[in-house]
């Protein structure tokens, strides 16, 4: 498994131009590598917005945590 991510991040990265981000909250890492490899077959102006939702979620998860409420598991 750390392989197939370690690989699937290289190409994502060669891909795109920036690291694959996705947030793991509540996400096992089958599901990671699969929205990964499912993620890479996207144009890229198409996956700079959805990167850009997985940030939003990350940074709303530890503004959360911060305030001392308790984060939703990403669905």
């Amino acid at each position: 498994m750390r392989e197939r991510l370690a690989r699937g991040n290289r190409d994502y990265e060669a891909r795109f131009g920036y690291i694959f981000i996705v947030c793991a909250t509540g996400r096992s890492a089958d599901e990671m590598l699969a929205a990964l490899e499912r993620r890479l077959r996207n144009a890229p102006d198409v996956e700079i917005g959805i990167a850009a939702g997985e940030q939003r979620e990350i940074a709303r998860l530890r503004l959360l945590k911060l305030l001392g409420d308790e984060p939703k598991a990403h669905s």
